[in-house]
């Protein structure tokens, strides 16, 4: 099993990056926010976790292990497979995630794309005395290799365009969401962005 990755980044998409480590270059998906914090030609290190399918073998990525534990935990719920896992990943943090489950917030989970009120309720249910260890944590862990740096206003609109699109939105919607949301708060990194834009989108 591959727990983690130290390397080069040596490209970013929709939905995965690229790292090389000792000349062999491993695709990695990861949440938008992860991605959102990976700079190309730059060293880093990401946490992992394998899932090995009959049609696939896939490496998802974090940048602290709480939020590859939550992932983990979330995949125990009848139904609830990693591309849901990660798309929870891309709404909240971890103590976020744990907090909404612990309180039963049934509403605010089903801003995640893909969770509706059977979903967010069967959360609630199997996770709800798993998530308390979690809830009694802190603010959201920083990566090893430092902190995240600002990035430019327009940078921080295609990226976040683009991943709302990446989670199944439509491109004008996304875009209309991400320019009312910068609108009103010109100055949003692009986590509190994507996190701005889903609970625009989601009308909450």
């Amino acid at each position: 099993m591959i727990a983690s990755l130290r390397g080069t980044v040596i490209a970013i998409g929709l939905a995965s990056a690229v790292i090389e480590c000792s000349g062999v270059g491993y695709e990695v998906t990861a949440a938008p926010t992860t991605l959102a914090r990976l700079s190309r030609g730059e060293e880093t290190l990401i946490l992992t976790t394998m899932v090995v399918r009959e049609d696939a073998t896939r490496l998802y990525g974090f940048l602290d292990n709480e939020s590859r534990e939550v992932f983990a935990l979330l995949q125990t719920v009848s139904g609830l497979g990693p591309r849901l896992a990660l798309a929870c990943q891309s709404v909240f943090s971890p103590v976020e995630i744990a907090r909404a489950i612990t309180s039963a917030d049934t509403r605010s989970l089903q801003r995640i794309p893909g969770v509706g009120k059977r979903m967010a309720e069967r959360l609630v249910v199997e996770l709800k005395d798993k998530m308390l260890a979690f809830d009694a944590g802190t603010a959201n862990p920083v990566a090893e290799d430092g902190a995240q740096l600002p990035v430019a206003n327009g940078a921080v609109v295609e990226q976040v365009t683009q991943a709302l699109i990446g989670l199944g939105f439509p491109e004008r919607q996304s875009g209309d969401a991400v320019a009312a949301v910068l609108s009103a708060t010109p100055g949003l990194d692009t986590s509190a962005a994507l996190r701005a834009s889903l609970a625009r989108l989601g009308g909450k």
